[in-house]
């Protein structure tokens, strides 16, 4: 086709492939697929690309950026929502376009979270590993009803409100904080305080941002409740790991949940069985009794992959044929 469009696409799993090659074939896209991460050092590969294609932990700061530039890689799409790991100021200034997928799948995530809060509080996660081994026991298995309880959820968007119809299916109290509050949503918001105080599970549905970065630090756990369940499937550094894990220790934070986790770019979707992880805060965690860690999985349905490339595919179809696409991320 003459006027294809070439797509270095990085970060690539498996999974990734079959609804990328159906979805470009369909648009007249061809993806080149790395199995690396996009970061200064691997940045030579897009060399004779019309585009990039990455995801969550593909690094592209100012250095990368200039790589792309000098490359004439007009395109930089995001397979995911958020962007913290982009220098938008940047790319705007070297002319690099940026689109994302603003939302695949919700359910999937809200979905996720929920299923890691109930995997911890009624044990389920113990009791497969007892029942495995013929152990019946039900000794130190005792959960607590949802029904009653107050959730506070931090940020309200599509995610965020699907986490709380599910919430509410449940008979719980919703309290929510967001710096835009959904209107007529018949959502309760709250000041950030209030929700800490008064939560019985917290769990973070907002962007990474310079005012979100460790929102959850010693001083905002330090107004929780005595035994929090904390769900994060958001962005890792929402958290200060160290203070969870003191938290943790000082028995303040009951349960932890976490499907993404600040340091996870060297580790998250590989296979390290084999091996010793040196990040000893992510060991520590994982250590722990009332930790559940996923691997940033949370988006991983079969409905969300194909949202995922249907629409990223799209957002390249139409910044080919038109120079624009309602989901450009603007730097301002």
């Amino acid at each position: 086709m003459e006027n294809e469009m070439k797509i270095a696409f990085f970060d690539a799993k498996s999974y990734d492939k079959p609804s990328f090659e159906k979805y470009g074939k369909q648009n007249g896209i061809t993806f080149k697929f790395f199995e690396t991460k996009l970061n200064e050092d691997t940045a030579e590969l897009t060399c004779g690309f019309d585009g990039v294609c990455v995801f969550v932990n593909d690094t592209v700061n100012a250095a990368v950026i200039d790589h792309l530039a000098e490359h004439g890689i007009r395109l930089l799409a995001l397979r995911c929502a958020g962007f913290n790991n982009v220098d938008l100021r940047h790319a705007a200034q070297r002319g690099v376009r940026v689109v994302r997928v603003p939302a695949y799948s919700p359910y999937a995530v809200a979905e996720h979270a929920i299923a890691m809060l109930l995997t911890s509080i009624r044990r389920i996660h113990k009791a497969y590993i007892r029942t495995r081994d013929f152990n019946f026991s039900l000794n130190n298995m005792t959960g607590f009803d949802l029904h009653g309880k107050t959730v506070g959820v931090i940020g309200t968007g599509k995610i965020g409100r699907v986490f709380i119809d599910i919430c509410r299916g449940f008979g719980m109290k919703v309290l929510a904080y967001d710096k835009y509050p959904a209107e007529d949503a018949g959502i309760t918001y709250v000041t950030p305080e209030r929700l800490f105080a008064e939560s019985d599970i917290i769990s973070l549905h907002c962007p990474l941002t310079e005012e979100t970065y460790h929102m959850i630090n010693s001083e905002t756990i330090a107004m929780m409740k005595k035994g929090v369940a904390i769900i994060n499937t958001s962005r890792g550094a929402l958290i200060d790991a160290e203070a969870l894990l003191e938290g943790i220790k000082s028995r303040k934070v009951g349960a932890a949940c976490l499907d993404v986790y600040e340091e996870e770019s060297e580790f998250f979707f590989e296979d390290y069985s084999g091996h010793i992880v040196e990040d000893d805060t992510l060991a520590r965690l994982i250590s722990m009794p009332n930790v559940i860690v996923t691997s940033h999985q949370a988006f991983l349905t079969e409905e969300a992959l194909d949202n995922i490339a249907e629409t990223t595919v799209r957002n390249i179809s139409t910044f080919m044929e038109t120079n624009a696409c309602e989901n450009e991320l603007s730097y301002h």
